[in-house]
């Protein structure tokens, strides 16, 4: 198995979140022996608890609202990677330090599945503005096509069901449910895509998490304004991103309450464009408990959003419905 790896920095205020999230998961599951599954980011942790259903305790690590490209896990999470059966990462080189601390504190027997790396050979990587080929790391936001997330949903069910037979019929029956979402958030998709004006489909974002996404469904990336670096761009890459914008015509570009950016208001200002800050690629819609909080809510939240800001309208997407196939007592941190 391709294990991957993670950038980050420390995160303390989800220090407490996180030792209590350790010992609330780890006494629950030596109490009825569900499996123990630990989860990164909250889209990921959304899709292993709807295929565990209730066969498993599901705790996520990265706060909710935090950069993942720049988290640490705190050392107190090293107690949940003591009893995990399974530590489920994005991969293709998301969580570095993440992995380095499961290698270190996972027991004899566990394992840690790379999503990405799983599902997404070397040929069909993603380089752009905010992963240049130079850096030797690929996009890693496959989450955000719902193509590749239902292949990270069977791989969830294959490793569930390899490490739990006589959950088969649970994980199959839950996996299928989820599946069966996927596609109707695909088709929804699609159709409301097509409610755009020619030549609109066109994305200026914070951050380029829309790559695979946008390849699949027939949309362009035009420019992702935080470089690999995560800070602003250069004035004259500013000056560039300026121009582009109005000799394309692209009514609303978008920026994230994760990832502020003064540049991309600037841009809107400058060119006329509507600056919409709500696009959010890891940060679930809501708050644990709520429909809405769960990668279906996620993906329908912004894909509304960026169908509606280009002109088209998302009535299909709008209908769907992205509650969750089992009910989600994953931990969330916030």
């Amino acid at each position: 198995m391709h294990l991957t790896l993670l950038r980050t920095l420390a995160l303390a205020g989800g220090i407490a979140a996180l030792t209590s999230c350790s010992t609330s998961s780890a006494d629950s599951a030596d109490g009825d022996g569900r499996l123990s599954l630990v989860t990164t980011v909250a889209p990921l942790t959304s899709i292993v608890a709807n295929i565990a259903g209730d066969r498993a305790t599901v705790t996520g690590i990265v706060p909710e609202g935090t950069n993942s490209h720049t988290f640490e896990p705190p050392p107190q999470v090293a107690a949940l990677m003591e009893d995990a059966d399974v530590v489920f990462v994005n991969g293709l080189q998301l969580e570095e330090p993440t992995v380095d601390l499961a290698e270190a504190n996972i027991p004899d027997g566990a394992e840690i599945v790379s999503l990405g790396d799983e599902v997404l050979p070397e040929e069909d990587y993603l380089f752009d503005f905010s992963f240049p080929e130079e850096d030797g790391k690929p996009n890693p936001h496959l989450w955000t096509d719902p193509t590749y997330a239902a292949k990270y949903a069977g791989v969830v069910r294959d490793t569930l069901v390899e490490r739990d037979p006589d959950g088969a019929s649970t994980y199959e029956r839950n996996h299928d449910a989820f599946v069966a979402k996927i596609d109707a958030l695909d088709a929804a998709l699609r159709a409301d895509s097509e409610t755009v004006p020619p030549g609109r489909k066109q994305l200026l974002t914070y951050h380029d998490a829309y790559a695979y996404f946008a390849k699949t469904y027939g949309w362009q990336v035009i420019g992702a304004v935080q470089p690999s670096s995560f800070e602003d761009p250069q004035p004259r890459e500013v000056a560039r991103i300026i121009d582009q914008v109005r000799r394309t015509g692209v009514p609303t570009i978008f920026g994230s309450e994760v990832f502020p950016s003064k540049v991309l208001e600037q841009i809107a200002a400058e060119t006329g464009a509507r600056y919409e800050e709500s696009l959010r690629d890891d940060d679930l819609p809501g708050e644990p408990g709520d429909p809405e909080h769960s990668w279906l809510g996620l993906m329908r939240y912004d894909y509304v959003t960026m169908i509606e800001g280009l002109g088209g309208t998302a009535e299909r997407l709008a209908a769907l419905d992205v509650s969750d196939v089992v009910p989600d007592e994953a931990t969330y941190p916030q």
